[in-house]
């Protein structure tokens, strides 16, 4: 098997499923209620993000893929919050709201990195309201890759006989994460990705490894598809395909802070893998890697494509010579992409901000410092940073948001977040040739200057396109004053 990282970029998925808001309440739990024998949280902060599908989609874009996805919304709050999300990393939302059902939230309150309770809103959607939905999607199937269905059992896939039939109609595979006791309703699919309690659910108790691939092949013969691939927690994953020996991926260790969204995450590298031409077995590998990612994060998490093939390269034992992706990464990988890059007499130009509301004028910025060098850094403060530098509601984005908008931009190489105040130890870290920043002052007013001239770098102070601030842009929102 190849070990060149997919391309992304050029890759679209098309997700139908069940659409939620998952709703996080983080804050400390210090004591026990008088009332009863219960924690009492004190809410420090609360995060609203994509759950269920929505999830899938928002890994394929983190990922780097186009995405697009449909399915059943309410008319409501939670439903505008979960498009707004989706939009804001560029996935395009095909979304029937019933005015019959309210939108479906799942909210967790968190304390200490372990979740005390979960409650749900929600109730299944009536077995016909799907079909509103034909309209919006057939027209997006011409120019899509591979097809995913998420099925949480919440009657958006209340016949998936339909949408698989509409894909073979157009030659596009259907990757299916199922749900519920009868497999048969995913007759005709290319990929189905049970865990191990669903297989079991449909084939009976798997006595054994040779029993679980008997059961397998049976039941691919039965649904007529493609292939199964069998997530099993610390057991790894199983892909078992017709006429072909069955492929074995061992978990990799990995300390579990939360199992929230893994299956999302496996669907999605797999669809993303296929939609960038790889094969199954390149694609499983990497949906691997990709689970033992998002198991160590609390919460309904993404992988990043940086993030997936630093990850990725290490499991593979070899070390990419052009590390040329780009998008949002942690210090350690910007450190070794810098390194890379100057080992290649590479000019890495650096610049740092809030970047809260991307305008006209941090474009234009951006495009000017990209063309002083051939790599562009942009370092974003992070969100308790942003607030005490520019107030109580400042960010409007958090910084995950931040980062897969700016990561977005054809000028920007890399994107990361840095804790503090100041990006002074992010300069010490990677050294860049060149720090530029935008404004009216001289280079002696910019933040690290001394640092960067102290290791032989250079210092530009740009100008920025008048009249353009996120300030100024949202006092204009809250005046109600958009042009």
């Amino acid at each position: 098997m190849k070990h060149e990282f997919p391309q992304f970029h050029g890759a679209q998925v098309l997700v139908i499923g069940d659409l939620m808001l998952d709703s996080f309440y983080y804050g400390k739990a210090s004591r026990i209620s008088p009332e009863a024998p219960v924690p009492v949280v004190n809410v420090e902060r609360m995060e609203d993000l994509p759950g269920g599908a929505a999830n899938v989609a928002m890994n394929i874009a983190s990922l780097g893929a186009t995405c697009r996805i449909g399915g059943i919304t309410g008319q409501d709050r939670a439903a505008n919050t979960l498009q707004q999300r989706l939009n804001s990393v560029g996935i395009e939302c095909a979304f029937h709201q019933t005015a019959n059902n309210d939108t479906i939230v799942k909210q967790r309150v968190i304390s200490n990195h372990q979740q005390l309770l979960r409650m749900d809103f929600e109730q299944r959607f009536a077995d016909d309201e799907w079909q509103a939905m034909t309209a919006l999607i057939d027209p997006m199937m011409a120019d899509t890759s591979i097809m995913v269905l998420s099925d949480y059992n919440k009657g958006t896939l209340a016949d998936p006989q339909y949408w698989i039939a509409l894909a073979k109609q157009h030659n596009v595979p259907v990757l299916v994460d199922p749900k519920g006791t009868d497999f048969r309703k995913y007759n005709g699919a290319d990929l189905i990705t049970p865990n191990m309690t669903e297989f079991e659910a449909i084939v009976g108790k798997v006595e054994s490894e040779a029993d679980l691939i008997k059961k397998a092949q049976h039941l691919i013969e039965l649904l007529d598809i493609n292939a199964l691939l069998i997530t099993r927690s610390e057991h790894g994953m199983t892909l078992i395909r017709r006429d072909q020996p069955e492929f074995h991926l061992p978990a990799i260790a990995k300390e579990v802070a939360d199992v929230t969204g893994a299956g999302d995450t496996v669907i999605s590298t797999i669809a993303s893998v296929l939609a960038a031409g790889e094969d199954l077995e390149k694609a499983v590998t990497l949906a691997n890697v990709a689970a033992s990612i998002v198991v160590s994060k609390l919460g309904t998490a993404t992988v990043s494509g940086p993030e997936l093939q630093v990850e990725y390269q290490r499991h593979q034992g070899e070390h990419d010579t052009d590390h040329s992706f780009a998008g949002a990464v942690t210090l350690e990988q910007l450190k070794l992409v810098t390194e890379q890059a100057k080992l290649r007499g590479e000019k890495v130009v650096f610049t740092n901000g809030c970047f809260d509301i991307l305008h006209a004028g941090h474009v234009s910025y951006l495009q000017q410092a990209r063309a002083l060098g051939d790599r562009l850094i942009v370092a974003i403060n992070s969100d308790e940073s942003v607030t005490k530098l520019k107030g109580a509601g400042r960010p409007i984005n958090i910084a995950e948001r931040r980062l897969i908008v700016l990561a977005g931009l054809a000028d920007v190489d890399w994107v990361t977040c840095f804790e503090g105040d100041t990006p002074e130890a992010l300069l010490r870290e990677i050294q860049p040739d060149i720090l530029v920043k935008g404004g009216d002052y001289d280079k002696k007013g910019v933040v690290g200057w001394e640092i960067v001239e102290g290791y032989g770098g250079e210092v530009q102070v740009m100008g920025m396109t008048p009249n353009c601030s996120t300030t100024a842009i949202v006092e204009k929102i809250n005046q109600g004053n958009v042009d």
